[in-house]
């Protein structure tokens, strides 16, 4: 019995070092592509900074200079504050209609499309727009929004307006248009996953048990599917977030966000307060995601 014993431990433990071996590639690649160059960036973040060189001496410049004269304003928000205060109402913006957007047709492709062949037709159908470049799929917006684009035309051409409208390019309505229009895909996949995995006899025994269809929604589905949802929208807050193309391009250069005081920054050749920027912004990230993984633990679904 005791030699039995010794044999499971022993075939225990070269299972979790070979499955530990398994990992170490991939475990490598991780730490030389993503944590390595994230301590770097926390690095240079507190270097000191001239106006042509970085200096390798510490220093908290980068913050300093970050929220300078933010305290002396208070209760008012300082530009910094403000900017960001708009980057998180853009991204908020954006999750929200992303959001119903994804779950519309993941709900739709899930419940109402019965033939799984017809399934992942209409799925392959939503990748379309990425085999084309993010900026012209975003550029295609202007001919279309423009002073005399389409829309404006169209509606002047009905009598619903006698001039053209001025917000609808560069503008935060054209810049939350093109977010939605680029990143509503990374909702809709991992919902649809999600609801691919409710077993369909759930929802017949509440349908048995007298209930609604909103009823049905909101008790079985939106539960179940809260993975999905929240795996979503880690990756459009994710990206949202630190997007300054878009904000730059749709927004006329008008509309300032946290990336673009990032991009700024680099072009002033100023690392450090870059870097420093880029912290800050990775830090009210991740404090938005951890609000959201404490709705469902992740690492159980993946």
């Amino acid at each position: 019995m005791t030699r039995l014993k010794l044999n499971t431990v022993q075939q225990r433990l070269s299972a979790g070092a070979i499955s530990r071996l398994q990992a170490l590639p991939m475990a490598f690649v991780f730490a030389f592509f993503f944590i390595l160059p994230l301590v770097l960036v926390v690095i240079v973040s507190f270097w000191d900074y001239n106006e042509y060189e970085m200096i390798p001496a510490f220093s908290g410049r980068g913050y300093t200079d970050t929220f300078e004269g933010c305290a002396a304003q208070l209760p008012e928000l300082c530009t910094i504050l403000k900017t960001y205060a708009k980057t998180v109402k853009l991204c908020a913006v954006t999750w929200a209609l992303t959001l119903l957007i994804g779950f519309t047709v993941a709900y739709f492709l899930a419940f109402h499309v019965k033939s799984r062949m017809w399934q992942i037709t209409l799925s392959l159908l939503c990748t379309i727009p990425f085999l084309t470049s993010n900026v012209i799929r975003m550029i295609a917006w202007i001919p279309m929004l423009g002073r005399n684009g389409l829309v404006n035309q169209g509606l002047q051409a009905t009598g619903i307006t006698h001039a053209p409208v001025e917000w609808l390019l560069f503008s935060e309505f054209s810049v939350v248009l093109a977010l939605v229009h680029l990143f509503s895909f990374f909702m809709i996949v991992p919902i649809f996953n999600s609801m691919m995995r409710i077993e369909r006899a759930l929802i017949e025994a509440a349908y048995d048990s007298g209930a609604t269809g909103w009823q049905t929604l909101r008790h079985v589905i939106i539960p179940l599917s809260k993975p999905g949802i929240v795996i979503g929208s880690i990756f459009v807050i994710t990206i949202v977030m630190g997007d300054f193309i878009t904000v730059g391009v749709m927004g006329g250069q008008q509309i300032a966000s946290a990336g673009k005081i990032i991009e700024v920054r680099l072009n002033a050749l100023q690392f450090p307060a870059a870097a420093a920027n880029a912290v800050i912004l990775l830090t009210v990230t991740l404090m938005i995601i951890a609000g959201l993984q404490r709705l469902v633990d992740i690492r159980k679904e993946l």
